[in-house]
């Protein structure tokens, strides 16, 4: 695992922090995801920032981080689902130690915003999982909360999706990095900017205007990062859109991907489920995937640290 500290198996009694890291929730709006890890026979501790509001987040800057800092530093918290997403998780790095991870590795969760921190534990070298926030997890799929327990339980996990458009093939084995392409975007010439040569790459992205994605996209092409990659796999790219329709930038989301990695040798997977998507699957960040691009379909696994058995 390439030196990489996964986090341990949780354990039915074991406790989990729901923590909001930028936008404001209240208690309303989590109880199916409460209902979910309480089902799993986990303890849920709610963060001081449920239900509180400063403007659109949940708390000051000092607030949020204070929370989060909390949660990290308490052994007893095995576990941190971030609340939601949004915007204001990188306002909080520059007073948070997520150090005392790298002595004991705890699940931390969420995908979007949270991408921040999943950046931040990969320059570290602790695995986390870009899975679903207990924000709305009551709408998705079966698959979305079961690939999440089997993740946060130490039971293999795998995405499939059938053979699709846009889709060069392949097999390779390499570290799961990524996350939101605005976000990696943004974080591009930071302490918590990450190298994804030899890597396999995930990317997803919600509601932005076309033209934008190209200029991030450009921006990835242009600073190497489609040179060397293991593989690319690309999540849900929805809502995209054109600032006048009338007069369109002529590509789709998946189109501007595809043109900006051009000939590279490596497999890439369009229509992956994970991301702003009813089937927002969970994925192992930090650890090593087994991607495959068929004529078949596509598999992207990761192994478990228990046998299914006793997940």
């Amino acid at each position: 695992m390439s030196g990489v500290l996964r986090p341990a198996a949780l354990k039915s009694g074991d406790t989990i922090a729901i923590i909001p890291t930028a936008r404001a929730i209240v208690l309303d709006e989590l109880r199916d995801g409460i209902a979910l890890a309480e089902g799993w026979g986990l303890n849920v501790r709610l963060g001081a920032g449920i239900g509180r509001k400063a403007f659109q987040q949940a708390g000051s800057v000092l607030e949020r981080a204070a929370d989060l800092q909390a949660a990290v530093d308490d052994p007893v918290v095995r576990a941190i689902w971030c609340a939601r997403g949004g915007y204001g998780t990188v306002q909080l790095l520059e007073h948070l130690d997520l150090s005392p991870l790298t002595r004991d590795p705890k699940w931390i969760i969420g995908f979007s915003d949270i991408t921040v921190l999943h950046n931040a534990l990969n320059k570290l070298g602790v695995a986390s999982l870009h899975a679903q926030m207990p924000h709305n997890i009551g709408v998705k799929t079966d698959e979305t909360k079961e690939t999440l327990r089997k993740a946060l339980f130490g039971a293999p996990v795998a995405l499939r999706a059938p053979h699709g458009l846009l889709m060069r093939s392949g097999e390779r084995t390499g570290e799961l990095v990524g996350g939101n392409l605005s976000v990696l975007h943004a974080l591009r010439g930071t302490p918590c900017d990450i190298d994804p040569r030899g890597k396999i790459l995930v990317l997803e992205d919600l509601d932005e205007l076309l033209y934008h994605m190209d200029r991030m996209a450009m921006n990835l092409k242009l600073g190497g990062w489609f040179n060397d990659l293991a593989g690319l796999v690309i999540g849900g790219m929805n809502d995209m859109r054109d600032k006048n329709e009338a007069d369109p930038f002529g590509s789709t989301a998946e189109e501007i991907i595809s043109r900006a990695v051009g000939e590279a040798g490596f497999p890439v997977a369009f229509g992956m489920p994970f991301g702003h998507i009813t089937d927002n699957r969970a994925l192992v960040l930090g650890l090593k995937a087994n991607l495959s691009v068929t004529e078949a379909g596509v598999t992207l696994s990761f192994e478990g640290s228990v046998s299914p058995s006793n997940a």
